[in-house]
């Protein structure tokens, strides 16, 4: 607990206290928002926000692997194979973040790169995470990852690699790589108000260290348990490390979101969007949750879906549209809503979708100690 505990207080530190050293560094490099000119967007009211420091998201990355190291280290115990394979999601997909921000700063412009090229990127660094978290064991012998499919724990009917290891690996690699590419491009698209994205986080992740945590609680791995927590235990290799990670990048969000917040004096970029949807396929893999992540994650997919939803009607329609601007909390924007009133009440569905998915994920491990 302690680990876990310091870990949270010293990346909300860092975050809250630095991130004003951070901004003086942004501005003297020129980080400064792009907007896109009034004539590509309906909203001409974001024109005030150009030249805000952007790519805040470097911040709290830092700040999480500060908090995470030392609040391990604090506990007497190190990294896990677990807790490295967050880190590196988190960064691996930030650094593809990093490079589209660059390009549009570069060139200043809204447009980085291309979709294809994002996508590349993310797969180059979820195959690495997926190979490493399936090979590699705790000692209690489990791995970081599962081959089956999985919604409160691996579902049994739903194994990966029943047509042999070839194609199961190929299936593994590409059922991992899709929950990375929606989640994150998700969160991408949920990054356009400030605090919307940062808060949104928020609630999720902190879910997330609430289910590793009661995970660690009732692993399989104790011997202490009795029989009848012993029929709900979890196979997760290191649940308490992903709790220490989880709540590490918690605090550095809280601590982020207090100069991200309506109105911000930075914006996270792409490099924080990326970073943050890393985080969670990371989490959501490894508690062996990913189709819970639908329920968890939802207010990220309500952006995303709206875009999609979008197109599909624009194209099946020849030209109408749906909404009068997708996502869909811009489409709140241009219908009149204050920008902090739509951050606020999507604030308030992350909460409820993600109070909702715990509250499923503890009813059924109720369910199987009571049977």
């Amino acid at each position: 607990m302690r680990s876990l505990l310091t870990a949270a207080a010293i990346s909300l530190a860092f975050t809250l206290l630095l991130t004003p050293v951070f901004l003086r560094l942004f501005r003297k490099w020129g980080w400064g928002q792009v907007i896109r000119t009034p004539e590509s967007i309906a909203n001409p009211s974001h024109q005030a926000k150009r030249g805000t420091p952007t790519m805040g998201g470097v911040i709290f990355i830092l700040g999480t692997i500060v908090g995470y190291g030392i609040g391990t280290f604090t506990g007497g115990s190190y990294p896990t194979a677990s807790g490295l394979l967050v880190i590196w999601l988190m960064v691996g997909f930030g650094v593809v973040g990093f490079i589209d921000d660059h390009m549009k700063l570069r060139q200043q412009q809204s447009a980085g790169l291309s979709g294809w090229r994002k996508i590349l990127g993310q797969v180059l660094v979820m195959v690495p995470f997926g190979i490493v978290a399936l090979l590699v064991r705790s000692p209690a012998g489990y791995t970081p990852a599962s081959g089956f499919i999985s919604l409160f724990r691996d579902i049994p009917v739903l194994w990966l690699f029943a047509l042999g290891p070839i194609v199961g690996w190929l299936l593994y690699l590409l059922w991992i790589s899709l929950i990375g590419i929606a989640t994150s491009n998700s969160v991408n698209l949920t990054d356009g108000l400030d605090g919307l994205a940062a808060g949104c986080a928020v609630f999720v992740i902190g879910a997330y260290s609430l289910i590793s945590f009661w995970q660690f609680k009732q692993s399989c791995a104790v011997e202490s348990l009795s029989k009848s927590s012993l029929a709900g235990c979890y196979d997760v290799a290191h649940p308490f490390d992903l709790a220490v990670v989880s709540a590490s990048f918690v605090g550095a969000l809280i601590g982020f979101l207090w100069w991200n917040a309506p109105k911000a004096k930075v914006f996270m970029g792409d490099v924080g969007s990326m970073s943050i949807g890393g985080v969670i396929t990371a989490l959501a893999i490894l508690t062996r949750t990913e189709l819970l992540l639908v329920l968890l994650a939802g207010v990220f997919i309500i952006a995303s879906g709206s875009v999609i939803v979008q197109l599909t009607y624009f194209k099946l329609t020849r030209g109408k549209r749906l909404f009068l601007q997708s996502p869909f909390h811009h489409h709140l924007e241009m219908r009149g809503w204050p920008e902090a009133t739509i951050v606020v009440r999507m604030w308030i569905i992350a909460g409820l979708l993600s109070v909702s998915a715990f509250g499923l994920f503890y009813v059924e491990w109720l369910r199987l100690t009571s049977s």
